[in-house]
């Protein structure tokens, strides 16, 4: 399936050249006051749309999950005293039809939902026929691309144009140092695969601390990004959800203040011709490593046969931890990041496996 995106109509709203779309407001609407607080602050920042948790999808029963309908009025109030625009999540077709009733503009699909295929449908069975109402795509909790393309396509299948992907990283096992690892390779490709979506980080939920938020936007604007998501609270410490990566509104102005934005490109004859001289360096050393692997696969392939000849195993486990042990220390010795070269050769021995396994059965 062919999946249909208008040229960034999201980014239309920005009004800029190269200003990323930016979107901030509190995880979660916890009083007239408070949204009203946080509004007007934002108001005066650089901010475009502001994001409201109206619900609040929780792991948990009895945790606070949004105050639902309550806080709706609030909003519509707002919109009309301030003339912003406001986004909010929607997780089932009745959130649909509540947000549209105080005139939310924008909606969002929340990681927990995109992750079920039957409930993004029957959220696009919901938006047919409001081609006008732009949607916005958080990718699945795990690090599923078919998952997020999927639900992209199911939106769009609804005649639903105005689309957006919001990249806010994606759970693992064990503690690292962000609370969703931002596994940039999976927005890169969902980039290449559409590039007219318009592509809008998280940073809030990437990092799930407040220090981090800013070099992660940093990050996601040097990818090209379009946008920033960034959850503000007129008094973080004492948000009822997500506190910790939650800023102020003076922080968020700070934050936005700090970032630079690069230009997309950089049509000088002297730096065009300077940037494919060295592409073409790269594509000559990229060719000769693919030399290097056909050369290695014929060792490997002869290896294979011999296991076979000798009725010997195929994996063996010491030669593994002698192979993984000194490619990373021969990496370091050419100051080559370790885990990098880790990753890549385990890529390598499932491969060998697989072609040993091809000559010996």
């Amino acid at each position: 399936m062919k999946t249909e995106i208008q040229s960034n109509p999201l980014l239309t709203w920005v009004g800029h050249e190269r200003k990323p779309l930016i979107i901030a407001g509190p995880c979660s609407v916890e009083s007239e006051e408070q949204l009203r607080e946080v509004v007007l602050a934002l108001k005066d920042q650089q901010v475009d749309m502001i994001r409201v948790g109206i619900w609040k999808p929780r792991t948990r029963p009895n945790s606070f999950e949004g105050l639902g309908e309550t806080a709706l009025p609030w909003v519509q109030s707002l919109k009309a005293e301030t003339g912003m625009r406001f986004a909010t999540e929607v997780a089932t077709p009745e959130h649909i039809d509540l947000a549209l009733k105080y005139g939310i503009d924008t909606f969002w699909i929340g990681a927990r939902t995109t992750v079920n295929p039957f409930n993004v449908q029957a959220l696009a069975d919901a938006l047919r026929g409001m081609d006008d109402i732009p949607v916005m795509i958080k990718n699945p909790v795990n690090p599923d691309l078919a998952l997020w393309v999927g639900a992209i396509e199911r939106i769009a299948g609804a005649g639903i144009k105005n689309l957006a992907a919001i990249h806010r990283g994606f759970s693992g096992l064990g503690k690292g140092r962000y609370r969703n690892a931002p596994v940039w390779q999976l927005p890169i490709e969902l980039k290449r695969i559409l590039p007219d979506l318009p592509l809008i980080c998280d940073p809030s939920h990437i990092g799930g601390k407040r220090d981090l938020i800013q070099p992660l936007a940093q990050k996601a604007l040097d990818l090209n990004y379009d946008g920033l998501m960034i959850e503000t609270h007129p008094n973080p410490d004492e948000a009822w959800s997500d506190a910790s990566q939650q800023v102020t509104p003076a922080r968020l102005g700070e934050i936005l203040a700090e970032l630079r934005i690069r230009k997309p490109q950089n049509s000088e004859p002297e730096y065009v011709n300077h940037l494919e001289e060295l592409r073409h360096q790269l594509d000559q050393l990229d060719h000769e490593l693919v030399e290097v692997l056909a050369a290695r696969k014929a060792v490997v392939e002869k290896i294979g046969q011999y296991k076979k000849d000798n009725n010997v195993v195929i994996f063996d486990v010491n030669r593994w931890d002698e192979v993984f042990k000194s490619r990373a220390e021969w990496a370091e010795q050419m100051n080559v990041n370790r885990r990098f070269v880790e990753e890549i050769f385990k890529l390598v021995h499932v491969e060998s496996i697989r072609q040993q396994t091809n000559v010996a059965w």
